[in-house]
């Protein structure tokens, strides 16, 4: 089992910066990637930016973000960000830390936080 603590988020203007960060505990060791996923009503959850959890880091945005957002992961604290800047209105959304172990080549096993809320307002 792998346990997943989100931080940060709130109410930022267009053109502002958050930094989201996430704990993660339990067997650790398993997990793949990690990531951040985010979903608005009525919408699919998307992926964001995941990183591999180990040895040299790989990550992974969505074209939607390429450029304003950067992944990273510190593997002596657990924790991995995503540190997000240029914020746009449409950025608004709930995001939710990922992490995910591989059962086989073909099944994995995803892991949640609890979400937490990001609004891009004036």
């Amino acid at each position: 089992q792998v346990q997943l603590v989100e931080s940060g988020g709130g109410l930022v203007q267009p053109g502002g910066s958050l930094r989201l960060s996430c704990a993660t505990s339990g067997s650790i060791f398993s997990i793949n990637r990690m990531g951040w996923y985010r979903q608005t009503p009525g919408k699919q959850r998307e992926l964001v930016a995941d990183i591999t959890a180990r040895g040299s880091p790989v990550p992974n945005y969505s074209d939607s973000v390429k450029g304003r957002f950067t992944i990273s992961r510190n593997n002596a604290e657990n924790t991995v960000a995503l540190q997000m800047n240029s914020l746009k209105p449409e950025d608004t959304a709930v995001y939710y830390c990922n992490a995910y172990t591989l059962v086989n080549d073909w099944i994995r096993r995803d892991y949640w936080g609890q979400g937490t809320q990001v609004t891009v307002s004036s």
